[in-house]
């Protein structure tokens, strides 16, 4: 994997909003030079170009006369990522909806490679550089295991259900750019997305719906304080709306970490929330199933450990491994039958992870060139 820390290239980078546009630059994975926020004039396309060229132009002329190597960020969908062309139904940026070769123009424009994502996948691909997958890794040569993970599954919790995936080190942007989650079935009711489960709607709804008061106008913190008994409010109904969300996010995780086979990362300020969402994701993750002759199975065919809890990460670091002898001969290796994943919650944050997941991509990129 790329050693983002130590790496001296300048990438620009931005953070694209329906109202503003955040332009900056990462050297070694943090941020250089001037950071500027411009209006994102989100519907108006040729405003929005204007300002995204002025953003990186002003970046670059703050650092000092060094040259960037590329630029590099996410935005938001449907596009073509690689070709790095946006177009779609776009909520927040109406203007790019008949398609726009963003990565073209820019590339045009400032005579460098540009590389755009989706923000999921960068948030997974930052984690798995820069955050939770190299720190598991380092903890678990530090307690001397021999035990190493490639595989990362990363969410993010918030306005929708985001998803990454980085598989033996490398980003899987999919051959059509489109590698989601919010589309998976919800498990109570497999005729709506599971986005409507996990997400702050699906909270301030459920809290509403168990509270007998649909129409609280609460947000999810001001819930998690009633859930705390920090706030007045239905504590019962905080707490299972929390739970619930779990739940729901579990069900989904199970299927993806089934195929994937690597750990899980959860970041997005509802994960603020950790301790009274995990018990359900938990749940979900560690539940059973059955076959038609009545053998029981579980869910997920690892164990699956809390990483943010330490004595499970004692025991997830542990393993089961032994010494068996190689036949015909005197020598013997380590056997690890245990087959084990982790999930835990970010410590570096959603957009730190985005920001040093697009600077990371894009120093990939130009190796690869």
């Amino acid at each position: 994997m790329t050693d983002i820390r130590n790496d001296r290239r300048i990438v620009l980078t931005l953070d694209a909003g329906g109202t503003n546009m955040v332009f900056g630059a990462m050297r070694g994975g943090e941020y250089v030079g001037e950071t500027v926020t411009l209006p994102s004039n989100a519907q108006d396309l040729d405003l929005c170009l204007k300002g995204m060229v002025e953003g990186f132009r002003t970046v670059t002329g703050s650092l000092g006369g060094e040259k960037p190597a590329a630029i590099s960020f996410a935005f938001p969908g449907p596009a073509d990522y690689p070709a790095g062309i946006i177009g779609g139904y776009l909520p927040n940026f109406p203007s790019f909806r008949d398609g726009v070769a963003l990565g073209p123009f820019l590339s045009e424009q400032f005579g460098l490679p540009v590389f755009i994502n989706n923000d999921g996948d960068l948030y997974a691909y930052g984690e798995a550089l820069g955050g939770a997958l190299a720190d598991v890794n380092r903890k678990l040569e530090e307690a001397g295991s021999s035990k190493r993970y490639s595989n990362l599954i990363g969410y993010t919790f918030g306005t929708g259900f985001g998803i990454g995936t980085v598989i033996g080190g490398r980003l899987n942007r999919g051959d059509n750019s489109c590698v989601e989650t919010f589309c998976l079935k919800h498990p109570d009711d497999p005729g709506i997305i599971v986005e409507d489960g996990v997400s702050v709607r699906a909270i301030k709804r459920v809290y509403g719906q168990l509270s007998g008061n649909p129409d609280h106008g609460l947000e999810p913190k001001e819930i998690a304080d009633i859930a705390r008994g920090d706030a007045e409010g239905d504590r019962q109904a905080a707490l299972k709306a929390f739970d619930k969300m779990g739940e729901v996010a579990g069900d989904a995780m199970a299927t993806a970490v089934t195929l994937i086979d690597g750990l899980i990362v959860i970041g997005g300020g509802i994960m603020n929330n950790r301790d009274i969402l995990m018990p359900g994701i938990l749940r979900s993750l560690r539940s059973k199933m059955h076959q038609l002759t009545g053998e029981e199975l579980n869910r997920v065919q690892m164990a699956v450990y809390n990483l943010d809890d330490p004595e499970e990460f004692a025991e997830f670091a542990k393993g089961s491994g032994r010494k068996i002898k190689v036949y015909g001969s005197d020598k013997e290796v380590i056997y690890d039958p245990g087959k084990r994943i982790g999930v835990m919650s970010s410590k570096i944050g959603a957009s730190k992870a985005i920001s040093l997941g697009a600077y990371a991509f894009a120093l990939t990129e130009l190796d690869r060139r």
